[in-house]
C-alpha cells in the first residue's frame, strides 16, 4: 500500500506511513460488523447465512448511503491480521456460512490475503463472495483473482454526470463496466440449478433503480443484453430509501416511483433476461434506518467503543 494505487482513483499515498486518501482506510482492516447475514439473493445464502464482513470506509461518497455510519464516518475497529483470520474461522467453522462475503474490501485486500493464508493451510477454505458497488480497478481485481469466486457488484449509473452527483465518481461508468466484462470473462454464469442452489462461481449484476434516474436503469440493462449477455444473474432492486445527504436534494430525498420501477422491469422482461430475481415494489423500504438489517447481533459485532 505504499503507493495505494488498489482503487480507479490511484491516490498514490503511503498508507504504511500514517497517510489517508480518498476513502480515508488506514494501514489496518477495520471492520464494523460480520456474522452470518441472510439477506443477500438465495444462492449466496443458503441455509446457514452468508458470512458478511462489513468493512469501513468505501471507495465511492453516494449520498444516499444506507451504510453511512461505517462507510462515511468510519465507525468500526482497526484489527490486527490475527483478528481478521480469527473472524473468517468462526464464520466457516462455527457459524458454517456458505461463503466469506467480502463487503467494501478493496481498500484492505492485502490484509484479507494475509489473513485467509493460515486457514488455507489448516483447510478451512470457503468460497469468496466480492461484494461491490462496480467502481473497480480491473488490475486490483486480476492481481487478488483469489479473493473472488463470485460476483456480487452493482451496475449503478450509465451516466457520468449522475456518478459525479450521486457518489462522486466521475468516471464510474467506464469502470463499473470494465468490471462487469473482467467477472463475467473469469467467472461466468452463476453456477447454481433447482438441483444446486447455492452458488460457488459466477456473477449477480444488482440494478439498483434510483428516483428519478429509472432510465439509467434501462440503459444499463440494454448495455447487459448488448456487451454482456442477457443469461448473467441480474437482481432488479427497488429498495431505495432516501438516507444521509440525499435528504436535502431532489430527487434523491423521494422514494421510488412505482411508473419508474415498472419500466425498468418491463424492459429486463422484454430484453429476455430469465435469470434472476426481480423485487416487488412493495417490498421497498420508504425508511432510512436499515443500518445492520439482517445481521447477528453478539460476538460477531464489532465496534469502536472509544
Amino acid at each position: 500500500m505504499n503507493p495505494c494505487n488498489l482503487c480507479p482513483r490511484h491516490c498514490g499515498i503511503d498508507r504504511t506511513n500514517g497517510k489517508i486518501g480518498f476513502c480515508q482506510a488506514g494501514n489496518a482492516p477495520r471492520v464494523f460488523r460480520f456474522g452470518p447475514h441472510f439477506g443477500e439473493e438465495p444462492p449466496i445464502c443458503g441455509e446457514t447465512g452468508s458470512g458478511t464482513v462489513f468493512f469501513s470506509r468505501c471507495t465511492l461518497k453516494c449520498i444516499y448511503c444506507q451504510n453511512s455510519p461505517w462507510s462515511w464516518k468510519g465507525e468500526g475497529k482497526d484489527l490486527s491480521v490475527e483478528e481478521l483470520t480469527d473472524i473468517f474461522r468462526s464464520l466457516a467453522v462455527k457459524h458454517k456460512c456458505a461463503n466469506w462475503n467480502l463487503v467494501s474490501p478493496t481498500p484492505y485486500l492485502p490484509f484479507i490475503r494475509k489473513a485467509v493464508a493460515p486457514l488455507k493451510d489448516e483447510g478451512v477454505s470457503l468460497p469468496f463472495v466480492y461484494n461491490s458497488s462496480g467502481y473497480e480497478d480491473v488490475n486490483t481485481l486480476k492481481e487478488y483473482r483469489d479473493l473472488c469466486d463470485i460476483a456480487l457488484v452493482d451496475l449503478r449509473y450509465s451516466r457520468e454526470s449522475t456518478a459525479i452527483e450521486g457518489s462522486s465518481a466521475k468516471d464510474y461508468v467506464k469502470h463499473s463496466r470494465e468490471t462487469l466484462r473482467y467477472f463475467w470473462e473469469t467467472l461466468g454464469k452463476l453456477n447454481c440449478s433447482k438441483d444446486n442452489p447455492l452458488a460457488t462461481r459466477g456473477v449477480i449484476c444488482r440494478i439498483l433503480v434510483l428516483p428519478g434516474h429509472a432510465d439509467e436503469a434501462i440503459e444499463n440493462l440494454q448495455w447487459l443484453h448488448d456487451e454482456i449477455s442477457n443469461e448473467i444473474h441480474v437482481s432488479v432492486m427497488s429498495q431505495y430509501a432516501p438516507a444521509y445527504i440525499a435528504n436535502e436534494r431532489a430527487p434523491w430525498n423521494r422514494v421510488l416511483e412505482e411508473e419508474e420501477y415498472d419500466a425498468v422491469v418491463e424492459t429486463a422482461e422484454i430484453l429476455g433476461f430469465e435469470n434472476g430475481w426481480i423485487q416487488s415494489y412493495e417490498s421497498r423500504d420508504t425508511s432510512s434506518d436499515l443500518v445492520g438489517e439482517n445481521m447477528t447481533e453478539g460476538e460477531g459485532v464489532v465496534r469502536d467503543d472509544k
